[in-house]
């Protein structure tokens, strides 16, 4: 049996999704998650087969959770499944260790296509997707900004670009204020931009929130 988790923040993706999974013999929705922490957590304690997982997501978005399930849920294979079809955001997925990414465009065959290739093991890519990696290939990638964020800033980031005051993070998190401030700095220091605004725009940009 395929045990498979969903992972978007809108219900009626989430529904189409599980309705391709159900209809498929030999699979099964072990789960869904609305945003990235519940999906993190939802994963390590149901260890799924495949996840399909969604970029944009709130509280954690979904290059951050693929990293964390790298560490803490190696036997899960990432399908990011977004809308985000620029070489930033694929690059972004994939040194984070998504083993496939569909765009939301595709038709279902494709999507089943995707989770029966991850669930044998194997990579999956969109058309556009494997053209933007044949491009990197011949010429030298461009790596995105937020590879060179760690996990803790990535979550932190994201928390900021959401309104997130220093002391509501440090709760959120378990940590000290002292250190997500430093964090902060840090991940400011790495998106190259000095005010909060600023980096809110960066977010945006680098799909960590939704304009």
């Amino acid at each position: 049996m395929l045990r498979i988790l969903i992972a978007d923040d809108h219900e009626i993706v989430r529904r189409g999704v599980r309705q391709i999974v159900e209809a498929h013999p030999g699979w099964e929705v072990c789960g869904e998650a609305a945003d990235g922490q519940a999906a993190l957590n939802l994963a390590i304690k149901e260890k799924p087969d495949v996840m399909v997982l969604d970029v944009s997501l709130p509280i954690m978005n979904g290059i951050a959770v693929t990293r964390r399930l790298r560490q803490d849920a190696p036997q899960t294979k990432v399908l990011l499944f977004t809308m985000h079809d620029d070489d930033e955001t694929v690059s972004a997925g994939l040194s984070a260790g998504a083993r496939g990414y569909l765009l939301k465009m595709e038709n279902e065959q494709l999507l089943e296509t995707a989770i029966s290739a991850l669930g044998a093991n194997r990579p999956y890519f969109s058309s556009v997707v494997s053209e933007l990696l044949l491009d990197a290939a011949v010429h030298d990638r461009r790596k995105s900004r937020l590879e060179s964020f760690t996990n803790r800033e990535l979550e932190v980031a994201q928390l900021i670009s959401e309104g997130n005051s220093n002391k509501h993070i440090a709760r959120l998190l378990s940590l000290s204020v002292k250190t997500v401030e430093s964090h902060r700095a840090a991940a400011m220091r790495k998106a190259g931009v000095h005010t909060t605004a600023e980096f809110v725009r960066f977010a945006i940009k680098q799909k960590l929130i939704q304009p």
